[in-house]
C-alpha cells in the first residue's frame, strides 16, 4: 500500500453525501461500538458543525477524523473519532491523519491550540505529536479517557 495513493479529502457536514455520511457513521461503529463493546450513541449532535477527514483506498473508507471549532465541545478546537481500518493498521496512517487534523484547524480557525478526550492507553502516542495530559482519567462510556491539551 503506498499512502499517496490513498484519497485524503476535507468535507464539512453540508458537503457530504447521504451515501458517504452513513459510511462514516458505520464506519465509526464499527470500530468504537463494535471492535472496542463500547456501547453509547455515536451521533452526538457534533458532526453538523464540524469537518471531517476521509480515507479512502480505492473509494472504501479506511480512515477518519472529526475536526470540531472551537466553543462547540472546548474552548479550543477538538479532533475526535480518529480512526483507522483494522486492516490498515501499524502503517503510519494515524500519523498522518492526525497530523492533516492539526493543520487544518490552524487553517480554519487561526491557531494550534487542540483539546482531545483520549482514551487512556494511547496517552503516549498523542504525546510524541505535542499533546500534554489535563487533569484526571475519567470514564467515558465504559473506556478510561482523559483530556490532553496541544497548546499552539
Amino acid at each position: 500500500m503506498n499512502i499517496e495513493n490513498l484519497s485524503w479529502e476535507w468535507k464539512s457536514f453540508s458537503e457530504l453525501k447521504r451515501d458517504e455520511l452513513y459510511e462514516i457513521l458505520r464506519f465509526r461503529q464499527e470500530i468504537f461500538v463494535v471492535e472496542q463493546k463500547s456501547w453509547y450513541l455515536d451521533a452526538d449532535g457534533l458532526d453538523q458543525c464540524s469537518l471531517h477527514l476521509l480515507v479512502s483506498d480505492q473509494g472504501s473508507l479506511i480512515g477518519y477524523l472529526r475536526l470540531t471549532p472551537p466553543g462547540e465541545k472546548y474552548s479550543e478546537a477538538s479532533i475526535g473519532r480518529v480512526s483507522i481500518d483494522e486492516g490498515y493498521r501499524g502503517k503510519r496512517l494515524g500519523d498522518r491523519l492526525l497530523n492533516m487534523g492539526l493543520e487544518k484547524g490552524k487553517e480554519a480557525y487561526g491557531y494550534g491550540s487542540c483539546r482531545i478526550s483520549a482514551q487512556e492507553y494511547l496517552i503516549s502516542y498523542y504525546e510524541k505529536h505535542g499533546f500534554k495530559v489535563q487533569g484526571n482519567p475519567y470514564d467515558e462510556d465504559g473506556i478510561p479517557h482523559i483530556e490532553m491539551l496541544l497548546d499552539g
